[in-house]
């Protein structure tokens, strides 16, 4: 795992120079999960914060009646846990592998140390954590005003922005979480979900050939979105 490379398309560490990344480099330890392990749950200490290299991991909280609520899918190149600094010092969710993860693990105190040493860390992270504080009012927002059909055409518009491919039009995408998964990010549930695949099905937007969907009119798709 190429540590510098990694580190330069996150975020966080964007307009560092290469001493000040080898500093971060220095710090940060590989760990790999294999699919549907658990990074840490929800209440464990939280020592650290994580940065994916390659993989997807599910952020996701258990209500009080047992139902689970996915927050945030984490993919390559962004930092996840970062609450780790702040806070009661506990995590606040799980997060879990949805396929092999192979992530950047940074503790707490070392990192706390380059902090200090470096204003620049402290303005990246600040940035960092307002763009997660706007993307979960964002989730409010979507949540409470946009009907099932708009969240799922939104969602499918994002993940096909991370990971798809085109060809002659047609947007090919494999969604790699299962549809009781993916009715808990839109908070709704699986029959609904399966309602607003019909729809678009219906009017010739999507197709759904197992878990790969295929999107045939990506300027409808936007359209629903409202974007």
């Amino acid at each position: 795992m190429e540590y510098l490379k990694i580190l330069k398309k996150s975020l966080l560490f964007s307009g560092l120079n290469e001493e000040h990344l080898a500093e971060v480099s220095a710090i940060a330890t590989k760990r790999t999960y294999a699919k549907g392990e658990v990074l840490f749950s929800e209440g464990e200490p939280a020592d650290g914060f994580f940065l994916v290299a390659t993989g997807s991991v599910k952020l996701s909280k258990i209500s009080s009646d047992g139902k689970e609520k996915v927050l945030h899918f984490a993919y390559p190149s962004e930092t996840f846990a970062e609450a780790a600094f702040f806070g009661d010092g506990r995590y606040p969710a799980e997060a879990r592998a949805l396929e092999k993860v192979e992530t950047l693990y940074f503790p707490r105190d070392a990192f706390m140390g380059l902090l200090e040493r470096n204003p620049r860390f402290s303005l990246n992270l600040i940035v960092t954590l307002s763009l997660s504080v706007r993307r979960f009012a964002r989730q409010i927002e979507e949540l409470t005003f946009a009907e099932v059909p708009s969240r799922l055409a939104a969602y499918l518009i994002e993940m096909s922005e991370k990971k798809s491919t085109t060809y002659q039009g047609t947007t090919y995408l494999d969604l790699e979480i299962r549809k009781g998964e993916l009715a808990s990010h839109l908070s709704t549930v699986s029959e609904t979900l399966s309602r607003a695949l019909k729809k678009l099905k219906d009017e010739g937007v999507i197709d759904v050939k197992g878990s790969r969907v295929v999107i045939h009119n990506m300027p409808r798709l936007r359209e629903i979105a409202g974007k």
